[in-house]
């Protein structure tokens, strides 16, 4: 019997976790290419692309060709960094394929982040360092505007909240006209 846990096997944490770990497959990597390892092929196909938030297999596969290729370490691709990606897409939870190719790109850019990191921390020689640490600062300047873009890109697409009815007691104030109010911002139409 063996203590050391399978780094390539999910590991939930906590019960209520369990189901959600489950419900996504895993990617078997090979010299062909890759494939999803699920028993019936039909439903992990569904549950990687409801996982990747697109809605038909040629963008899964595409989706996934392109992750298996930004996971790659040392010029092959890397069984469990490629499960933490299609993790952390799963995560975010795109809900589209717009949402699916910038969730895919942000993931890219962290893992790519840390590895300038990585090279940074084991930098040998001054070029090595000053080049490492220009391509961490670019990678973490570009996450956090792929976070607000995907913020802004679903700030637009939620429905917007209308107020009827409103009771303004004496010494209250009132906007007069049409008010629409979206996740982050008030606009009011006061002609």
């Amino acid at each position: 019997m063996s203590n050391t846990s399978d780094l390539t096997m999910p590991t939930p944490t906590c019960a209520a976790d369990t189901a959600k770990a489950a419900a996504v497959p895993r990617i078997k990597l090979s010299k062909q290419g890759f494939a999803i390892d699920h028993p019936d092929r039909e439903r992990g196909e569904q549950l990687m692309a409801n996982a990747l938030g697109v809605a038909d297999r040629d963008a899964m596969q595409g989706i996934l060709r392109q992750l298996v290729r930004a996971s790659a370490s040392g010029g092959r691709p890397d069984q469990a960094n490629l499960a933490f990606m299609i993790a952390m897409v799963k995560s975010i939870g795109p809900r589209d394929s717009v949402e699916a190719m910038l969730v895919a790109q942000m993931v890219s850019v962290h893992v790519m982040a840390m590895r300038s990191a990585k090279h940074l921390a084991n930098a040998d020689d001054l070029a090595q360092h000053d080049s490492a640490a220009r391509a961490l600062g670019r990678l973490a300047r570009t996450f956090p505007a792929q976070i607000e873009a995907l913020n802004r890109y679903r700030s637009h697409r939620e429905p917007a909240i209308t107020v009827q009815n409103v009771k303004v007691e004496d010494g209250g104030n009132a906007i007069v006209g049409n008010v629409t109010q979206h996740a982050r911002m008030i606009v009011a139409d006061t002609a």
